[in-house]
Parts: structure tokens; sequence; C-alpha cells
């Protein structure tokens, strides 16, 4: 029985929202539509829980390959990418600990390099379509960037830092699609596995990517000017900041880049908030 992503009520790997239909010794049955009812276990049941209640809960199959539910919610759903350690490796493949009872297999067939215990990879959760059961894959390029994307230039993003590549890291972005941070334009430091929020800087005629993680042009600017003029109060109204200081300094004080100091200096200046001054800026 193969798996029904849009169906109304089940979705298999991901979140659904199922009413109660009774109680056994076992449990708490509920309706699973075409997949008839599905069993939610005693461990999972609360006191307060009655027939005819609706519970979110997420459905797949348990180590005899039966249809069960949980209240807890994995590490990553199908159709999302994450970094899973692996627990075990035997015949089928390695298996990923991705916060359940029953581990999650990424078959040999699906290992960009073969799997290590005790090691974290990147894998993107999927529905194998020969078995209809949940599985991960770390071959996860060819499950990105197969729609266009979304999001413009300027738009911001959850990102997910895949790996390090020749011009700078690659980041998967809102699970989908991936992207490129180049090392040049980087003023924070970065490693595989951070998710952080980032900003589309480029698309490219041929579909590549270019991200940031700031913002460019004046919308930066418009969202620091309050951190320096906090700063500037804080510290008596002027701090040893101009042009010419140095973009490693201006990054550990601003967290920014001179760029978007610069231009947050000139829109403060420009607005009378402040006064550049031969040793620095001073509060209005």
């Amino acid at each position: 029985m193969s798996p029904i992503y849009n169906d109304q009520m089940v979705r298999i790997g991901k979140t659904s929202t199922l009413e109660i239909v009774k109680f056994t010794e076992s449990g708490a049955y509920l309706d699973g539509g075409p997949y008839g009812e599905i069993l939610l276990p005693k461990r999972y049941v609360q006191e307060q829980h009655t027939a005819g209640d609706e519970l979110e809960v997420f459905v797949y199959f348990d180590s005899e390959d039966r249809l069960v539910a949980t209240t807890e919610q994995p590490l990553a759903r199908v159709g999302e990418c994450a970094f899973l350690e692996v627990v075990d490796v035997a015949a089928p493949g390695a298996f990923l600990d991705w916060g359940l009872q029953k581990n999650l297999l990424v078959p040999y067939r699906e290992q960009a390099v073969r799997m290590e215990v005790g090691k974290r990879y990147l894998v993107r959760v999927y529905v194998d379509e020969r078995s209809g059961r949940i599985a991960a894959s770390s071959r996860i390029d060819r499950f990105l960037n197969q729609d266009p994307l979304a999001e413009k230039p300027g738009d911001e993003v959850d990102l997910l830092i895949a790996r390090k590549t020749e011009l700078g890291w690659m980041a998967v972005i809102h699970h989908t699609h991936s992207g490129i941070l180049y090392f040049n334009e980087l003023f924070q430091p970065v490693a595989i596995g951070d998710c952080c929020k980032g900003y589309i800087r480029k698309i490219r005629s041929d579909g590549k990517i270019d991200l940031s993680l700031e913002r460019f042009g004046y919308q930066k600017v418009d969202a620091v000017l309050e951190n320096i003029l906090d700063k500037l109060k804080a510290s008596g109204g002027f701090l040893p900041f101009t042009d010419h200081s140095d973009p490693e300094s201006i990054q550990k004080v601003f967290g920014i880049s001179k760029k978007t100091f610069k231009k947050a200096i000139g829109a403060l200046y420009k607005n009378r908030l402040l006064a550049i001054e031969g040793e620095g800026i001073r509060l209005l």
C-alpha cells in the first residue's frame, strides 16, 4: 500500500490531525481514512483523551511495517533535510537516530559515502516508491532545485549549511533548493549543520542561487540603525569608529560588514542623528 501525500487526513511521514475512534488495552485507534484505523500506542494516550478528540500525530511504519501514530515529533519529516547521527550499520544499510523509537534507514544505494556509526550526515527524508516506506538519502542533490524558487532577491530564507565547496558554503534553502554563500562575502563563521537565516542575493540565468547572511543595500542599513544608536548611547555618545576603521573591529562591535556600517553611518548622518568627526562618530 503506497502512501497518499495529499490526503486531507493522513500524511505519512508528516504531521496529521486525526480523530480518536476508540480505546483498547493497546492504546487509542485513530481514523486513518483509506488506511483504516491507526494505533496510537498506550504510552502516548493521556487521561483526558476521549473518543472524538482530534490529535496532532506523526504517522509512520513501526518495526513490523505497520502504520502507527505517535505524539512525538521526529528531527526531520518527509521532504525535509537534517544532520542525523548513525547509530547502527546492518545488511539493509545505515540506521539514523531521528528522534523516534524506530530508527531511520539509509539504504546503501542512497549513501553518497559509506556511512559510519557515530558520525552525522546531511540527509533528505523521503518515501521509497518501491516499498512505500519512509527512508533517508544522503544523495540530496537529486531532490533539490526541481522547481523554480518562489522567493526573489532580497527575501529572507531558512538555510541549512550543508558542505564546503571551492567557492564557499553550499546551503540548503527551505529544504527544497541549494545556494552558495561565497567565502569573500561572509563576515561570520559557519559550520556544517548550522541552521540560520539568510537572504537571496541573486538568482542566475542558469538557476543557480547566490546567498548572503546579511540583507544587502539599504534594507540592511535600516535594520542596524537602532543598534548603532543604542551602542552610542551606552558609550556616552561617542564611538571611535570611522570609514578607516578595520573591518574586523567593526564586525566584532556591531556584527556587520564595513560596507554595511558605512551605509548606516551615512543614513544616520543624513538624518542629523550623529556627527562624523576625525576620531569617530558622535551622537547628536
